[in-house]
């Protein structure tokens, strides 16, 4: 990554920070216990891929910074409950999560369905209090955040992943799995970013899911490499424990290298999904160069 963009991101990723911590409930409010767990569960740590995404695709249409930092929390804060319900016995049962205890382990379980939970109201109040964007479009963007985190988008991979534990999925089985898990939070961090700027024609849409399609799958295929890979310090969260859990992924299903290969062909098909938008799309061509080549 060059100097201008490693600065962009970490521009980014402060200002996200300040944001979030600025539109939820101080930890001193009550119900106390709840805010404080809500805090320590989307503050300081993550890469904060999806803000990135969201302002990235913003500056492609002169998007307005106050509507940016809301879509920005409000999709943060859908893909921290996420984590929160993920990391909870009764789904993935995992201990460790950016680098520190999950939250049923810091709190304990009933905090965490409660943090999830309020966590996901809070994303669409944020959304919902930028006053600056025409009503329609407003609409537009809830709706896109409440399909993607749903049944039809985050919830329903969720439902498939945990139904498919042990089973033999097809490659076409797990893309599907993976694009509704991981690429449709995702993709709605891209439009939302676009739409904070314009109502988007069918062309411009077009070429944001081409592009989100290729870097969910990508985002995906590089999580399952380094879970085989890389050890729990470098990840943050537990090494090893897709396989631990029978858990289907690309690599038990192409391996390895061939993970690797498709991990690569899916940032160029990333990269060519943006031509339409030259230059204008730097920051979104790379942010998939840092999806694909992460090491974390």
């Amino acid at each position: 990554m060059n100097g201008a963009f490693d600065d962009w991101m970490k521009t980014v990723q402060t200002a996200s920070e300040n944001d979030v911590s600025a539109f939820l409930p101080a930890a001193t409010v009550v119900p106390a216990k709840l805010h404080a767990a809500m805090r320590y569960a989307l503050l300081g740590g993550g890469k904060r891929v999806r803000p990135l995404l969201v302002y990235a695709a913003g500056a492609l249409f002169g998007a307005d910074a106050a509507i940016l930092s809301r879509a920005a929390a409000a999709v943060e804060m859908i893909h921290a409950y996420s984590l929160v319900h993920d990391d909870m016995p009764c789904m993935d049962d995992d201990e460790l999560r950016r680098g520190k205890p999950t939250v049923h382990v810091a709190y304990d379980e009933a905090t965490a369905l409660l943090v999830g939970d309020a966590l996901q109201s809070q994303a669409f109040l944020v959304l919902s209090e930028a006053d600056s964007i025409p009503a329609a479009r407003q609409v537009a963007m809830l709706r896109l955040l409440a399909h993607a985190s749903g049944s039809a988008g985050m919830c329903g991979g969720q439902a498939i992943d945990l139904d498919s534990v042990g089973l033999s999925l097809t490659l076409a089985q797990l893309e599907q799995m993976h694009q509704l898990k991981t690429g449709a939070l995702l993709r709605a961090a891209v439009v939302l970013g676009a739409l904070a700027g314009k109502d988007l024609d069918p062309a411009e849409l077009g070429a944001l899911n081409d592009y989100a399609r290729a870097i969910g799958l990508a985002f995906q295929v590089v999580d399952d490499v380094l879970d085989a890979t890389a050890d729990s310090a470098t990840l943050g969260k537990t090494a090893g424990k897709d396989a631990a859990d029978n858990k289907p992924t690309y690599v038990s299903i192409l391996g390895l290298e061939p993970s690797r290969a498709l991990a690569q062909k899916l940032r160029l098909d990333a990269h060519a999904a943006l031509a339409p938008f030259g230059e204008k799309a730097l920051r979104l061509r790379e942010l998939a160069d840092l999806i694909v080549q992460r090491k974390a």
